[in-house]
């Protein structure tokens, strides 16, 4: 399945993710051949491709947003994905995860107090961390180069 590709190529359990930067013409061909490849691949074994979950993911300011196809069809550009259990925007804007971290959050904190019978600091302290954590830990931000384009299936 990497044989040939150009492209980062992320594989996963049931998530493949083909990424690469766009600001010139080759780098959209590059791409665009990557994703004629994982196709040819796909043909070649018993395994296909949800295209109705392939999604793109235009990112970074200027982006061009050139349109990609996977086999004939074409794939549909998305405004926004989650990766990873992290929702990104084509700004890279992490603004509605950290929304969404935060009403889980206060969602939680009511749990506990309507079901907490003892309300000793350590109890809640050790509760909320535990809880709370991983929903904040997602909402933290890495660096992404300017102009990206993320297929994902």
């Amino acid at each position: 399945m990497d044989s040939g590709i150009e492209c980062t190529l992320s594989k996963f359990a049931n998530d493949t993710k083909l990424c690469g930067v766009v600001d010139t013409l080759e780098g959209r061909d590059a791409i665009q051949r990557d994703l004629d490849r994982l196709q040819r691949w796909a043909n070649a074994n018993p395994l296909k491709f949800n295209k109705a979950k392939c999604k793109v993911l235009h990112t970074g300011p200027g982006n061009p947003k050139h349109k990609d196809r996977l086999g004939r069809e074409w794939i549909e550009s998305s405004p926004e994905e989650k990766d990873l259990w992290v929702l990104v925007d084509e700004q890279l804007n992490l603004t509605q995860q950290c929304a969404l971290a935060a009403q889980k959050a206060s969602c939680i904190l009511s749990c506990i107090k309507s079901s907490m019978t003892s309300r000793s600091r350590e109890g809640i302290l050790l509760l909320c961390s535990t809880l709370m954590r991983p929903h904040w830990s997602t909402a933290s931000s890495s660096g992404v180069p300017n102009i990206r384009r993320t297929w994902t299936c």
